[in-house]
């Protein structure tokens, strides 16, 4: 790994727990390996293109990463429901990430739709640069899925594959597709994969209890915790 610099950010109203304030200390890197990656996610960092981010709030420790073991999970009722909507129904097609005016589309509305029912922050992108910059341009090779419903483009979403796991980027999708639960599909396509490739673990992320656009993660049981001591804690079922 090549690190260009380093920073933490100044204290800031919380993306996550808005009656909170949170910080970030951010690196960016010119060169990285998934194996120089899958360390740091050990230590709960995660990305965006060449930029390593964890949260450093130093009176918070709510963000919690939090992976799945595939080989003990068992989807819930309404995981199921999600798989019997889907399977059969939606192609998945796993490429090389690329921009296209479908993925910017979907991106915007995705977003539109979160900031009026979610309160999410107002994002559209700017230019095909900035998608790029996000999700296309990465230190090592990662992976873009993306679900079509017979022809029409309804879910994206991109993964790093690593040592010992399958780390989830980011997804978004159709907000009038909502029934068919594709965020979770997502994840559960996640853990397909990963069993089928002997793979034992699925990354989700940060899990914030009180967030409601996080807590969702939680519903996959198994799943372990990572503490602040670099234990991963197994929920407890």
């Amino acid at each position: 790994m090549e690190s260009l610099f380093t920073f933490i950010t100044q204290p800031s109203p919380c993306g996550y727990l808005p009656d909170r304030d949170w910080q970030l200390q951010y690196e960016v890197v010119r060169e990285l390996t998934p194996a120089d990656y899958f360390t740091r996610l050990q230590a709960g960092w995660r990305r965006f293109g060449y930029a390593l981010f964890r949260p450093v709030c130093p009176t918070c420790q709510k963000c919690q990463s939090l992976r799945i073991p595939v080989v003990s999970f068992q989807p819930n009722r309404s995981q199921r429901r999600a798989l019997a909507a889907n399977d059969g129904q939606l192609r998945l097609h796993i490429t090389p990430p690329q921009v296209t005016s479908s993925k910017l589309e979907l991106y915007d509305r995705f977003h539109h739709f979160q900031h009026q029912n979610r309160g999410w922050p107002i994002h559209t992108l700017q230019s095909a640069e900035e998608f790029a910059d996000s999700f296309v341009n990465n230190p090592f090779e990662i992976q873009e899925w993306s679900y079509y419903l017979d022809d029409k483009l309804v879910g994206v979403g991109y993964v790093d594959p690593l040592p010992q796991g399958l780390s989830a980027i980011y997804f978004f999708h159709d907000p009038t597709e909502r029934k068919r639960s594709l965020g979770i599909y997502n994840v559960l396509s996640l853990i397909r994969a990963a069993q089928q490739h002997n793979v034992p673990y699925v990354y989700l992320g940060y899990y914030v209890e009180g967030c409601r656009s996080l807590e969702y993660k939680a519903h996959f049981r198994p799943h372990e915790l990572l503490q602040p001591d670099g234990t991963w804690q197994p929920s407890s079922d």
